[in-house]
């Protein structure tokens, strides 16, 4: 089974769309995509779960750890739009409380990400150019 992901840039986050279903088949996918952008150095994340119809503890598994990642290089994992019954899966588990979940993708990348916040420098600072 394979998940498309969409990737797209707001603001200094880097926004996930999964579509589909994130599970033990395709949760891997979302993983690799995770990891791929934090070590492209965009640490600041939200994934959008609108098209999200399901998520299982893998999918959990996943987002749990990349929070993890995102938190060890000083940035963030957020989470929007989740569908009533996918925000329940986050609810009845506690993640609700672990997770900053938004209503929508323009409220979870509302506030700019500045380099100097995020402890990165400045593309105008950077020896190697813009990042």
């Amino acid at each position: 089974m394979h998940l498309e992901i969409d990737v797209d840039h707001r603001n200094g986050y880097v926004v996930l769309s999964p579509q589909g279903e994130i599970d033990f088949a395709t949760g891997p996918a979302l993983k690799e995509q995770i990891t791929e952008v934090l070590l492209a150095g965009d640490v600041h994340v939200v994934v959008d779960l609108a098209g999200v119809d399901f998520i299982e503890s893998t999918g959990l598994g996943v987002l749990i750890g990349g929070r993890r990642r995102a938190a060890a290089l000083d940035g963030s994992l957020s989470l929007a739009t989740p569908q009533d019954h996918v925000l329940k899966v986050f609810t009845i588990t506690g993640l609700d409380k672990v997770f900053a979940v938004f209503d929508t993708v323009d409220e979870a990348t509302a506030s700019p990400v500045s380099h100097a916040a995020a402890g990165w420098p400045s593309p105008e600072t950077s020896r190697q150019g813009p990042l």
